[in-house]
């Protein structure tokens, strides 16, 4: 359940039993997601690393993949390799890095406010693309 993948499970022809696939092909890409989460949540490391986590995912499922990740990253210490800037922008420190070096290192509210910013720039074009595909 702390993976949001309950649910979906159930509406599955066998519930916990059904046979997905090899690797879950037979999932979408945000239930595959959600079942990484629930297994990650089980295994309760003490370090989580998450690559891109929300990717390929529509927006339904991203919110449900993000408010499970709050969860799963509450009490430990996570790397989080991201694009979708919305997925990080709660994390204590935020390390921009650009062709392979870092160039602004700072949270959110501390990177937002940088003039020439290349992390301002990044939420800005990503902020404007979202309004324009809600259009």
């Amino acid at each position: 359940r702390g993976a949001n993948a309950h649910d979906f499970i159930m509406r599955l022809s066998d519930g916990y039993d059904t046979h997905v696939g090899e690797r879950g092909t037979k999932l979408s890409g945000g239930e595959r997601q959600r079942i990484s989460i629930a297994r990650a949540i089980l295994d309760n490391p003490r370090i989580l690393i998450l690559d891109e986590a929300t990717s390929a995912v529509d927006t339904e499922s991203e919110v449900a993949i993000q408010t499970a990740l709050d969860r799963l990253m509450l009490g430990r210490t996570t790397l989080a390799i991201a694009h979708r800037l919305s997925t990080v922008k709660n994390a204590d420190k935020l390390v921009v890095m650009e062709q392979g070096r870092i160039v602004e290192e700072g949270t959110h509210d501390e990177l937002i406010t940088l003039e020439d910013g290349l992390y301002k720039r990044l939420v800005e074009m990503q902020t404007k693309l979202g309004s324009e595909e809600a259009e």
